[in-house]
């Protein structure tokens, strides 16, 4: 089988810059893919977006390959063959088309509810505050805060406010990005301890510090998401919550099967991606929700801009990025 495959780049900015232990987010950018087959006449739709800019250049070098012709032909086999050898976000793109193109998915879900995502730093309180105005009083809220990204002694007095603020049926996660050092991580440790609002901390310690992840979670719940990345065979060891960004983890279609067989403790989080990518977040975070241990997802919203190119009509995505978003 002969399948013929585009290739669109879009780029956007994030409505606010967002600030982490690793650095400041806004300018997001990558690639939007059509894979298409004359026969069937079916299409499958896939998005590569990198998040480190390290990453980028290996992303650009297999895109360029394929994008200089327009449209370029690939024998189903050799597709599958390559694969493994894509950059993780190229894969992710790659191997959601080939699963859409072959009705893998039988029906995209709506996103469920979404924590919300706090600014770093002193921003935090009003953020908070707003969301708390206008959230239905007795109704549960999931908030995330990035921490490890301002002053440790602002954050640490920030926190008092935080808690004092958050109402006994809220849900917290805090994400330091890996920006913690152990004696820092105790610290915040020894406050949240048996706090029954406390998801879990996420990251709180460099990404290759396991024995000292494994320790601090003996205290509190911990969930990885930077070490995930760096250790893919962590994904099957590590028996506490994990983050998932599927769009940085290659070919979706072995996660895709674990939560429809329902593999617990996973949580999704987005990449700030395009509609076409949110598909995807939104149909595992959906499937998530059905299996043993729902949780809300990470889809920051509010966060990326309003237009077509988040729209959850691939066509409209595609349109959208050729036109400049």
């Amino acid at each position: 089988m002969t399948l013929q495959l585009a290739i669109r780049s879009y780029a956007f900015s994030l409505t606010r810059p967002l600030q982490t232990a690793s650095g400041v987010w806004q300018r997001r950018e990558g690639w939007l893919l059509r894979l298409s087959c004359s026969i069937s006449g079916r299409v499958g739709w896939g998005e590569v977006a990198p998040l480190d800019p390290q990453h980028r250049p290996a992303c650009a070098r297999v895109i360029t390959r394929w994008e200089n012709p327009g449209e370029v032909e690939f024998h189903r086999d050799q597709l599958e063959a390559l694969l493994p050898t894509l950059p993780a976000e190229v894969g992710f793109g790659l191997g959601a088309s080939l699963a859409e193109l072959d009705g893998d998915v039988q029906a995209w879900l709506p996103a469920p509810s979404s924590a919300c995502l706090l600014p770093a730093g002193p921003s935090m309180l009003p953020m908070l505050d707003q969301l708390l105005a206008t959230h239905p009083v007795g109704e549960p809220i999931t908030v995330k805060w990035k921490v490890a990204a301002a002053d440790f002694d602002q954050e640490w007095s920030l926190l008092s406010c935080l808690l004092d603020r958050l109402p006994p049926e809220a849900r917290l996660r805090l994400d330091a990005n890996a920006g913690w050092d152990r004696t820092e991580a105790d610290r915040w440790a020894g406050v949240l301890a048996g706090d029954p609002r406390l998801d879990w901390l996420e990251q709180p310690l460099a990404v290759d510090d396991l024995q000292g992840l494994e320790d601090l979670g003996q205290r509190v719940p911990v969930a990885l998401d930077e070490s995930l990345l760096k250790q893919p065979a962590l994904r099957e060891q590590w028996r506490g919550w994990q983050v998932r960004r599927p769009l940085l983890e290659g070919d979706p279609r072995l996660l895709l099967h674990q939560l429809q067989e329902g593999r617990p403790r996973l949580m999704f989080s987005t990449v700030f991606e395009t509609g076409i990518g949110f598909r995807w977040l939104a149909l595992m975070a959906g499937l998530q929700q059905r299996g043993p241990t729902p949780a809300a997802p990470g889809l920051a919203p509010g966060w990326c801009p309003q237009g077509r190119l988040f729209s959850s009509d691939p066509e409209q995505v595609w349109v959208a990025a050729e036109l400049g978003g």
